[in-house]
C-alpha cells in the first residue's frame, strides 16, 4: 500500500481542524457548551475519530478569536465575559459600525440591497404583529430565530456594502461573541422588536437618501441602546447569582442557633 504524501497528510490534517474548529464553534454558539465550561482535547478527538493535534489546533484558533480561553489547570474552557469585556464589546462595534454606515451612506445604494435590507426590516415588524396578534408577552424560541437572522442579516449586509472585508470579519467576530456570551433571561417583547425595528428603519432611510450623518447618528444610537439591555441584563444575571450563592451558603450552614 502506497505512503501518503506530505502534501495530502497535511491536507487531511487540515480538514479534521477545519472540522472540529465548525463543530466547537456551533456547540458554544447552539449554547451545548456553557460559558464557564472546560472542554475537553481528549474527548472531542474520540467524538470526532481524530488525533488530538487537529484538535488542538482549532481550539488554539478558537482561542485567538477569543471563544475559548486558557484555563488554570492548562486545558481550555468558554470564557464568561464581564461587564468591562461588554463594554469594550460593545465601543468596538460602535466605532466600526459608525464609520462603515457614513461610508455607505456617501455613496449610492443600489435598489436590490435597499430592497434586502427593507426585507430583514420588514421580518422585524412582521414578529412584533404577530406577537401583538397572540397571547404571548415575547417572542418563543422559534420567534427569536428568526428575530436573530434578521438582525444579523441586516447589520451584515450593511458591513457588506461598505467594501472593506477585514472590517467586516472584526465586526462579525464580536457580534457574535456579544450573542453568544449574551445572558437573555426570554424573548423580546413587543417594544423591545418596536424600537430594533424602528432604529433599523431610520438606519436604512438615512443611508438611502445619502444622508450620512443622519446614518451614523442612528446606529450609533442603536449600538448604544443594545449596549445598555445587555448591561442591564448582566447586572441582573450578577445579583442573582449572587443571591443564589448567600442562599446556598445559609442551607449549608443552617439557620442560627437559639441561645
Amino acid at each position: 500500500m502506497p505512503l501518503e504524501s506530505k502534501s495530502a497528510v497535511h491536507r487531511r490534517a487540515g480538514s479534521v481542524r477545519e472540522k472540529a474548529y465548525r463543530h466547537i464553534q456551533r456547540a458554544i454558539a447552539e449554547g451545548a457548551l456553557a460559558a464557564g465550561g472546560g472542554i475537553s482535547e481528549l474527548l472531542l478527538a474520540k467524538e470526532l475519530k481524530s488525533s488530538r493535534a487537529p484538535i488542538r489546533e482549532a481550539m488554539h484558533q478558537l482561542a485567538a478569536e477569543g471563544l475559548l480561553e486558557q484555563n488554570p489547570s492548562g486545558g481550555m474552557a468558554v470564557p464568561r465575559l464581564t461587564r468591562g469585556d461588554i463594554i469594550e464589546l460593545y465601543e468596538l462595534r460602535e466605532a466600526l459600525e459608525v464609520f462603515a454606515v457614513g461610508k455607505i451612506a456617501r455613496s449610492r445604494v443600489s435598489p436590490a440591497d435597499r430592497q434586502r435590507l427593507q426585507c430583514f426590516v420588514d421580518e422585524i415588524l412582521r414578529l412584533r404583529r404577530e406577537l401583538e396578534d397572540g397571547k404571548h408577552k415575547a417572542l418563543d424560541a422559534k420567534q427569536m430565530e428568526r428575530f436573530i437572522a434578521c438582525d444579523l442579516g441586516f447589520h451584515a449586509l450593511l458591513m457588506s456594502m461598505a467594501g472593506n472585508s477585514r472590517l467586516q470579519k472584526v465586526v462579525n467576530d464580536t457580534r457574535l461573541l456579544i450573542r453568544i456570551f449574551a445572558i437573555r433571561r426570554e424573548g423580546h417583547d413587543g417594544a423591545a422588536l418596536k424600537s430594533i425595528q424602528r432604529y433599523h428603519q431610520r438606519i436604512l432611510d438615512a443611508v438611502a437618501k445619502q444622508r450620512p450623518d443622519a446614518a451614523m447618528t442612528a446606529i450609533a444610537a442603536h449600538i448604544q441602546a443594545s449596549r445598555d439591555e445587555r448591561l442591564e441584563e448582566y447586572d441582573f444575571w450578577k445579583r442573582e447569582n449572587l443571591l443564589r450563592q448567600n442562599v446556598a451558603t445559609f442551607d449549608m450552614r443552617g439557620p442560627a442557633r437559639q441561645s
